[in-house]
């Protein structure tokens, strides 16, 4: 169940009574469609939003068809129907809604996880709404949202494949682009008239949502027996470490998915957190290979081998070895350094440019490319040089590690 990718070379929108009645009426709507079983027969969804936005009109025009307009509603399935209803234009003439003061109000909360957020702007509310709803299972799992943002890189760009159903991917791919869990909706959003601020809520369906977490901690289990299936004549290369620091991502987003179960209060037999391997247990299986996985260092145009050793002690950090002239792997890098004088500046300045990738001699393969440059400047060019190889040494030591290891950790090799 998953896809291996090629990446060598190649590489997220009337009266007071007949109004009270009308009111009245679509709140009872509302309501009832929050916690109505689907039905099999009846007005659709539409139909009950446009049949209580017509009593509204009707209201507003005196009244004389509310109370037929209202007879037309009926219960709708799935989220609250008043979680759907437009959000106020520029007159802000829409009443705020329950869920904004109290989002269990409108949403039952049995049946969901709901939290609102507040913003100058639509966008901001609904970022602002996707991390309140985050906040409520904890720190934990607000920490562990960068996990989910990997996994779903590595689904994104093709390197596995989760499942066959378009719609699995498709909630991978929305909550990747919303930065936030999977299965998480902004079921509604309202624009206050008087201060023009926005809210909104955020929707989690927790049996929905259970079905779909347990659906892919199996998938991923599966995924990562498939992935760590290597030959042992195949085990010391880049691939075979790229494949368990693959199935170590994996691994860590099976074990959020399975601390959200526990949490939604639906942990199905074997799928507990505590019942799953984590990441760590891949990443040092990764760690022991990589110790037997030698990588020379070469860089044209580094006269004193400033920034060969930058990048013989990033490798050394991730774990490898590194010197030596006869390896499978090679860093191949440039070092440039060239005038970059600025009218009317007194300075002169130097602009350095390093272009870096590894090579697999075997099949003479470029993979993991990095670039970095930039500029420093002093009153003697010689002098200039020496600061401009020494800001691209710090740049190398405070970034290539972790450059490497994303590109090794969502990306599966052949």
């Amino acid at each position: 169940m998953f896809k291996i990718n090629n990446f060598f070379g190649k590489r997220r929108e009337g009266g007071i009574f007949a109004v009270c009645a009308v009111l009245i009426g679509c709140v009872i709507l509302f309501g009832c469609a929050g916690s109505a079983k689907p039905a099999s027969s009846g007005p659709s969804l539409a139909d009950s939003r446009a049949a209580a936005y017509e009593a509204i009109d009707a209201m507003n025009s005196g009244g004389r068809n509310a109370p037929a307009a209202a007879a037309k509603t009926a219960p709708a399935a799935g989220i609250p129907a008043a979680a759907n209803a437009p959000a106020a234009g520029a007159s802000g003439s829409r009443a705020q809604p329950g869920w904004v003061s109290s989002p269990y109000s409108v949403y039952d909360q049995d049946a969901y996880v709901a939290a609102v957020g507040y913003g100058e702007n639509r966008t901001a509310a609904e970022r602002s709404a996707l991390v309140s709803l985050t906040a409520v299972f904890g720190q934990s799992v607000q920490a562990e949202i960068s996990t989910i943002t990997n996994y779903s890189e590595a689904v994104n760009n093709g390197s596995i494949n989760v499942s066959e159903n378009n719609a699995v991917r498709e909630a991978i791919k929305t909550s990747s682009e919303m930065d936030s869990l999977i299965g998480v909706e902004i079921a509604d959003v309202w624009q206050n008239g008087a201060d023009r601020s926005w809210s909104a809520v955020a929707v989690l369906e927790k049996q929905k949502s259970a079905v779909l977490y347990a659906d892919l901690i199996r998938g991923n289990q599966r995924l990562i027996n498939e992935i760590t299936n290597i030959p042992d004549a195949d085990k010391n290369s880049l691939e075979a470490f790229s494949r368990y620091r693959l199935a170590a991502t994996v691994a860590d987003t099976n074990k959020l998915y399975a601390n959200l179960l526990s949490v939604l209060g639906s942990t199905p037999s074997g799928l507990g957190p505590s019942e799953i391997k984590g990441g760590n247990d891949y990443r040092l299986e990764a760690a022991k290979l990589a110790r037997n996985i030698p990588i020379a260092v070469k860089v044209e145009g580094d006269r004193q081998n400033r920034i060969g050793n930058a990048f013989a002690v990033a490798l050394g950090r991730i774990g490898f070895k590194s010197g030596g002239t006869n390896n499978r792997y090679v860093l191949n890098a440039a070092l440039s350094l060239d005038s970059a004088n600025l009218p009317g500046n007194q300075h002169q300045f130097c602009r350095y440019n390093i272009d870096a990738y590894l090579t697999d001699t075997v099949n003479n393969s470029k993979l993991s490319p990095y670039n970095i440059s930039g500029r420093e400047g002093h009153t003697v060019m010689s002098e200039a040089e020496v600061r401009a190889v020494n800001s691209a040494s710090k740049k190398i030591d405070a970034e290539f590690e972790q450059v490497f290891d994303n590109f090794f950790s969502t990306n599966l090799l052949r």
